[in-house]
């Protein structure tokens, strides 16, 4: 069963209940199929859910929920069940986050967007009008705004672009051809994502660390295979070339597992977990080691193990002599 957070578990449950209680008896698969899980997860899910409600914790409050027979039937869960309404405030927050995802080069169904925002601001009515005093800017330095506009013309045209990229982790620059395929925003900072002639993948490049963009006379229609990524836990996603490396972790550390892409957790009655994670570069796993302190052990691979060590010790022997 893949990992996931506790957030994202939540989401899921969240969503959950309300589409099976409309959908009593539903089969099985059907439900796996819709909700984009294994039957597995559904039963896993299920039996956690069996064991939540209202407190008090008696058997009236809990929900109920069974799948004998491979259909699916839930019950006492009223409480989340019905249709959620959105506040003012919540209201007024979406139509500004529309009209700005609108805005942003390189977002693909607009007519989609603006359907949504369009019944949105019907739904709101009057009290929707207060969004129009809203004026959204996201942050982008001199040099991002001239880059974000060739990109702009880039997808326009359906074109390809030449740049030179720096990677600061590796300290070195450069130079692709990329077929444009969107402009996102993510954790503060801006990304060109499109497909990389050099790598023959897709790539995430962020603006700031582009330092000369030149659009070709080419086409610059992605391939086929290339499929934007999923970009729910950030920027980085790992790839099979990366290193696989092996962290136990004490309770302590256990927040490492909720906030990088991991690819496995086990955890352990004592608290304490064994994740593994793949790194395109291992200077931040050194990195993370050293600020975790005792809470951290690097397992495998072995020679990260032995530089993390070595790292270590010349840290507490630089303490010694001064």
């Amino acid at each position: 069963m893949a990992h996931e957070t506790a957030t994202e578990r939540l989401s899921r449950l969240l969503t959950m209940v309300p589409w099976l209680m409309n959908r009593q008896g539903v089969d099985i698969a059907e439900a796996a199929r819709e909700l984009g899980v294994s039957q597995d997860q559904i039963v896993d899910d299920l039996q956690l859910l069996f064991v939540c409600g209202t407190p008090g914790h008696y058997p009236d409050d809990l929900i109920e929920a069974s799948w004998e027979g491979g259909r699916v039937h839930v019950g006492n869960a009223e409480e989340i069940a019905r249709p959620l309404r959105l506040g003012r405030d919540e209201a007024l927050a979406l139509i500004v986050a529309l009209r700005a995802l609108a805005a942003t080069p390189g977002v693909g169904a607009k007519d989609a967007i603006d359907r949504a925002l369009g019944k949105l601001e019907a739904a709101a009515g009057a009290e929707g009008a207060a969004a129009a005093q809203v004026s959204v800017s996201l942050e982008v330095g001199a040099d991002e705004q001239t880059r974000l506009e060739q990109i702009r013309e880039a997808l326009d045209r359906s074109r390809r672009v030449h740049l030179r990229h720096y990677n600061p982790t590796r300290d070195e620059t450069t130079e692709r051809d990329v077929d444009t395929m969107r402009v996102l925003s993510l954790e503060g900072r801006w990304y060109l994502e499109g497909w990389c002639h050099r790598a023959q993948d897709v790539r995430l490049f962020r603006l700031d660390r582009i330092e000369d963009l030149t659009i070709l006379d080419e086409d610059g229609t992605p391939p086929e295979s290339a499929r934007p990524r999923a970009t729910d836990s950030g920027a980085f996603r790992a790839s099979p070339g990366d290193v696989l490396v092996e962290l136990e972790l004490a309770p302590a550390a256990s927040w490492v597992a909720e906030h990088f892409p991991v690819e496995s957790v086990e955890r352990r009655e004592d608290g304490s977990q064994l994740v593994q994670l793949r790194a395109a570069d291992t200077a931040w796993v050194r990195r993370l080691v050293w600020r975790l302190g005792g809470s951290a052990r690097l397992v495998a691979p072995a020679e990260l193990a032995e530089e993390i060590r070595a790292g270590a010790e010349q840290a507490l022997q630089a303490y010694r002599v001064h």
